[in-house]
């Protein structure tokens, strides 16, 4: 069984590609993301250290978390950033590599690993190749704009605290460069059938 890493900066098309790759027999597709949302609900282990670390000001009065109010605080504060980050990567990363280990399906010959900070967590070293996808500002904005219901200057500002497209492209085994009319299925079956040699 292969494990591929999937990143990528915020609307670069992470989360497009692996649903192309979820449709597939043998792919099983790990994402990040929804991962970190399963573990946000009261009573984990997870949600308690987020209260320990950032106190009751970032949940609401009926224990769940106020994510609103968290990325708040995490987009302007880099101290608070870093803490989330290193809190949630302790916690990610263990869920799935259990998750991996526990797969026992034998028609899946390929975990995708869907994770934006997936250099900075250190998952990587799990992972046989890396998929960086890289996109224009401009078409990201739009992007993020469209999927998180947000103004432009807010897309911008989030935007610049990730890191820069050469950050992913020097530590990817492969690349896609998600122009506006790409064929992602196409893109990633050519990277497919070189890693399946």
């Amino acid at each position: 069984m292969k494990i591929i890493g999937i990143t990528g900066t915020s609307g670069s098309g992470k989360t497009t590609l692996s649903k192309i790759l979820d449709e597939r027999e043998d792919v099983k597709v790990m994402d990040a993301d929804k991962i970190v949302k399963e573990m946000s609900i009261p009573g984990t282990e997870y949600l308690m250290a987020i209260k320990n670390t950032f106190g009751e000001e970032v949940f609401l009065e009926n224990d769940n978390l106020n994510r609103k109010a968290l990325a708040d605080k995490i987009y302007n504060d880099n101290s608070s950033r870093e803490k989330l980050n290193n809190l949630t990567f302790n916690y990610v990363v263990k869920e799935i590599l259990d998750r991996i280990k526990n797969i026992n399906d034998p028609k899946i010959k390929i975990v995708i690993i869907d994770a934006p900070l997936l250099f900075e967590s250190g998952i990587q070293k799990y992972c046989d190749f890396v998929i960086s996808l890289i996109a224009d500002e401009d078409l990201k904005i739009e992007r993020i704009c469209k999927r998180d219901n947000i103004d432009k200057k807010t897309a911008k500002s989030r935007l610049n605290i990730q890191n820069e497209d050469e950050f992913y492209i020097k530590r990817s085994d492969f690349v896609i460069h998600n122009r506006k009319n790409c064929d992602l299925k196409t893109e990633v079956e050519k990277i497919f059938e070189k890693i399946e040699k």
